[in-house]
């Protein structure tokens, strides 16, 4: 588990409130739900033959001897919070939620044991339009953020709940045929969770499954025919993407649409995007059968491409916009009345007040490095303070103004977007 310091938040800033803009335009809600849950919640809608839920989870009994477990992911949370108030039976909804999950997997660059999730959900919707609008979402995401260029969509269609065992027990067959040939992991989902050896990337298996029985074989005629307007809808939105038969995505309640957003430009670490549909679930976990589809992705990976691409705004980490530095004996407690009358008159500035006293030039260095654009100097004595108003750039300008001429001169800088007084 990681820690993230004040040099960081910014670039987290940036990426929470493109996330939220941009969520609010296609008018979806946030929910919040507790990051503890029943573990069975995981164990019935992730699946008791996952990694994520025979290696990962967090778990431990409370003082009443309840199993419970640090959420992994967000949809099951998503869903029985939507269930348990209400929000599904005969209705649509469309939400979104940010915030910590918990893995005990291998740390490595860009993953981590507590890692942070951005997850959308909707509900009610069986058709292809919301899956359509969900890809769209994400494709408006990577083109806020000036990264479509280097994210690709994969995705895949897993057909119905019945298409997905007939071609289970196909597969199943094929590879009992080569037992011995398996990897340890792929020998022990055999017969348990026999899509999940597709994703198996042991050499060995791989080659094995390439004379394997094909997904799109299984698949019914209308879903297939879903999954083909699906595609003709992106190509029309110019949406580029991959067909990758062999992407089932690693938790069990998916059917139909299931996708990955990849890169190549955070080595092994490719996927920072995924999800799919899960019609099934809400039943699963014991309410109302209602269609579902959504998206989780991760923040921290979606930070490190933005580092590593250097696409975070050049002023991203400016938290000050004035210092106040404060000369003399006496003048502290009008410095402090001076701030709040800039916060309040120019809303949105952030203006940090010198405390603890010292020279000019210790206060000026501070005040530079603050990454400030202007330092406002009371410089006197309790009975007359002069107010002095510095631009920190090359140029140095500083002006003597009033305190009302101080924040009417700031207001006509910012509106014209400029530094100089």
């Amino acid at each position: 588990m990681n820690d993230v310091l004040p040099d960081q938040t910014p670039a987290w800033h940036y990426l929470e409130n493109t996330m939220r803009d941009l969520l609010a335009a296609y008018a979806y809600r946030e929910i919040r739900f507790p990051i503890v849950e029943q573990t069975q919640l995981f164990k019935r809608s992730i699946g008791e033959v996952t990694d994520i839920v025979e290696k990962e989870m967090y778990t431990f009994e409370d003082r009443n001897g309840d199993s419970l477990s640090l959420r992994p992911e967000g949809t099951a949370c998503c869903v029985r919070s939507a269930e348990q108030h209400g929000l599904l039976y005969n209705q649509t909804q469309k939400l979104w939620y940010m915030g910590p999950m918990y893995r005990h997997e291998r740390p490595q660059k860009g993953r981590y044991r507590q890692f942070y999730q951005m997850g959308v959900e909707a509900f009610g919707m069986p058709g292809v339009d919301i899956e359509a609008e969900i890809l769209l979402l994400c494709h408006d995401l990577w083109q806020r953020l000036g990264i479509a260029d280097v994210i690709t969509l994969e995705l895949n269609n897993l057909g119905t709940s019945e298409d997905r065992a007939r071609y289970g027990e196909a597969l199943c067959e094929y590879l009992k045929q080569h037992e011995g040939a398996l990897d340890e992991d792929s020998h022990r989902r055999l017969d348990k969770n026999v899509l999940r050896i597709l994703d198996s990337k042991v050499p060995s298996t791989q080659a094995l499954l390439a004379d394997a029985p094909r997904m799109p074989d299984f698949i019914s005629q209308a879903s297939a025919q879903g999954f083909s307007q699906l595609l003709e809808m992106l190509t029309r939105a110019g949406i580029h993407y991959q067909v990758n038969e062999r992407l089932v995505r690693g938790l069990d309640y998916y059917n139909g649409l299931v996708f990955e957003w990849t890169t190549d430009k955070l080595g092994s670490q490719s996927a920072v995007c995924s999800g799919g549909r899960y019609d099934g679930l809400s039943k699963q976990l014991g309410g109302t059968d209602t269609p579902g589809v959504g998206f989780a992705l991760g923040m921290e990976r979606m930070i490190l491409l933005l580092e590593e691409l250097a696409r975070l705004p050049a002023d991203i980490d400016r938290s000050v916009d004035i210092y106040v530095a404060v000369i003399g004996e006496g003048v502290q407690e009008q410095a402090m009345l001076l701030a709040a009358d800039l916060r309040r008159e120019l809303p949105g500035i952030r203006v940090l007040t010198h405390c603890g006293g010292g020279k000019y030039n210790s206060q000026l260095k501070k005040a530079y490095a603050s990454g400030a654009r202007w330092a406002v100097i009371l410089e006197g004595s309790e009975e007359l303070a002069e107010i002095k108003l510095k631009t920190l750039d090359e140029d140095g300008d500083v002006a003597t103004l009033s305190p009302a001429g101080l924040c009417e001169h700031l207001k006509t800088c910012l509106s014209s977007n400029r530094v100089d007084p």
